[in-house]
């Protein structure tokens, strides 16, 4: 599924626009490091879709619903929409369950880019918690959610 969304050439490619993709980071280390929400690991805001690795204090379900309701709403100011859906409905989370997947997941996600044609290597991508690679949390507490 990635890989179609990577590739996808049509369709809604608003995450792109770095004024839209800078809220999107905004918002993402604001429930990080103001509201507590999750403890942020990894993160990618791609063209069209966002991979995001946590540890999650609240249901990943209000996380989620939080995040895309606020990031709607400005995606939509910013653009000028009114009444339009920003986000589709569902979203994909799981349970990492060891380190190793932790740590192929968190790769995964800051490779995103790269493997997409966007930057040379990971740092190179502002959009995405390889920029600046000192910011990176540490892997501390098992078990993290992808979302």
């Amino acid at each position: 599924m990635d890989r179609l969304l990577d590739n996808a050439r049509t369709g809604p490619l608003y995450l792109r626009q770095p004024e839209i993709a800078g809220m999107m980071v905004e918002a993402i280390r604001y429930r990080d490091h103001v509201s507590g929400e999750y403890d942020l690991h990894s993160f990618v805001v791609m063209a069209n879709h966002v991979h995001l690795l946590v540890t999650p204090h609240v249901a990943v379900a209000q996380i989620m619903q939080s995040l895309k309701r606020f990031t709607a709403r400005e995606c939509n100011k910013a653009l000028g929409f009114t009444g339009k859906p920003f986000w589709q409905d569902e979203s994909y989370d799981r349970l990492v369950r060891d380190k190793i997947e932790f740590e192929r997941i968190s790769r995964y996600i800051e490779m995103n880019p790269v493997n997409a044609g966007l930057a040379a290597s990971p740092e190179e991508f502002p959009w995405s918690s390889a920029r600046p690679i000192a910011n990176r949390p540490q892997v501390t507490n098992l078990p993290h959610r992808p979302i």
